[in-house]
C-alpha cells in the first residue's frame, strides 16, 4: 500500500498549493516515500517513461523471439532464455504456484504473457520474467483456473492448446470454434493435425504443407502423434486462452485458412473440406 491515508494526501496537496499542478502520467512509487515526496514527484511530471524502455511482445511469440527483442533493446536475452528453463525456481521464490503444473524439464513457454511492458533500464532477466509472470497470474486469475479444474483439465494442457490456437486462427470467434474441434478430436482419440505445430517444428510458415512435412519426426508433430504436443508452441494472449477454456461446440469437423484473406472456412464433412480447399486455392 503506497498511501496510508488518502485524506492526508489531499490535505498535503492543498497545503503546498499544488492542487492545479498535478500532472497525469506513469510514476514509479513505493511505500517508503512520504506523502510529501509523492506530491513532489507527481507535480514535477512523469519521468518514469524516460527512465524505462517500452517493449511489446506480440501474441504467439516464442521465448526465443522475445529474447531477440530484449537483446535489441539492451537487455540480457541469453540470460532470459536460461532463466526461462527454471519454472520451479520462480514457483518457489515468488510463490507462482500456477507454474507447478509445468512438467519436469519444460520451460516457461506459454506463461510469459505477451503484452506491452515498461522495463527499467537496469532490469535483470529475472526482473523481466517476474513482471511477465505476474501479468500472467493477474490475467489468468483464480476464477479461470478454477474453471479449468472443474473441466478436469490442468493449466498446462489449456495453455498448450491456447498456444496452438494463437498460431492457428485469427479471430476470437474462430479460435473458440477451432478449440471445440480440437478438444473433440482429443476426446475421440484423433490426431489434432494442426498446421501450427508443423510450422513450429519446421521453423517456417507455409501456404500449404506437403505430405513429407506431415511425416517429420518430432513429438510436436500433431499429424504423427495423437493428443496435445508435449508443451506450448508459443506464448498465447488472452483471446486464445479464453478460447481454450471456453470452446464453442459446433457440428464442424474441419477447417482451413484462406491464404489471401486469412479467413477461416469451416466444413462438416471431408468431402466439403476438400471442395473448400479447391475454392480457396489450396
Amino acid at each position: 500500500k503506497i498511501l496510508g491515508s488518502s485524506w492526508k494526501f489531499v490535505w498535503t496537496v492543498y497545503k503546498t498549493g499544488n492542487q492545479k499542478k498535478i500532472k497525469a502520467g506513469k510514476y514509479l512509487l513505493n511505500n517508503k516515500l512520504s506523502v510529501g515526496d509523492i506530491v513532489h514527484i507527481i507535480t514535477i511530471g512523469d519521468k518514469s517513461e524516460s527512465e524505462q524502455i517500452k517493449i511489446t511482445f506480440p501474441e504467439g511469440w516464442t521465448i526465443s523471439q522475445m529474447a531477440k527483442r530484449l537483446n535489441a533493446n539492451g537487455f540480457a536475452g541469453d540470460e532470459f532464455i536460461s532463466l526461462s528453463k527454471k519454472p520451479k525456481y520462480f514457483a518457489d521464490k515468488y510463490g507462482y504456484d500456477f507454474l507447478r503444473d509445468i512438467p519436469e524439464g519444460k520451460d516457461l513457454q506459454g506463461f510469459l504473457f505477451p503484452d506491452t511492458y515498461f522495463f527499467a533500464k537496469n532490469s535483470s532477466a529475472e526482473d523481466i520474467i517476474k513482471k511477465m509472470l505476474s501479468n500472467f497470474k493477474k490475467k489468468v486469475n483464480d476464477d479461470l483456473r478454477n474453471e479449468i479444474e472443474k473441466q478436469r483439465k490442468n493449466l498446462y494442457e489449456v495453455i498448450t492448446m491456447a498456444s496452438i490456437l494463437e498460431r492457428e486462427v485469427k479471430s476470437p470467434e474462430d479460435k473458440k470454434i477451432v478449440s471445440g474441434i480440437f478438444w473433440q478430436r482429443i476426446k475421440n482419440g484423433q490426431a489434432l493435425q494442426s498446421c501450427a505445430t508443423l510450422a513450429y517444428v519446421l521453423g517456417e510458415n507455409k501456404k500449404q504443407y506437403s505430405y513429407q512435412d506431415t511425416r517429420i519426426q518430432s513429438p510436436y508433430n500433431t499429424y504423427l502423434h495423437k493428443g496435445l504436443p508435449p508443451g506450448p508452441i508459443s506464448n498465447p494472449g488472452m483471446e486464445a486462452i479464453i478460447a481454450a477454456i471456453y470452446p464453442t461446440k459446433t457440428s464442424y469437423n474441419y477447417f482451413l485458412n484462406n491464404p489471401k484473406t486469412g479467413k477461416t472456412v469451416f466444413s462438416k464433412t471431408l468431402e466439403e473440406h476438400n471442395l473448400n480447399k479447391i475454392k480457396n486455392g489450396l
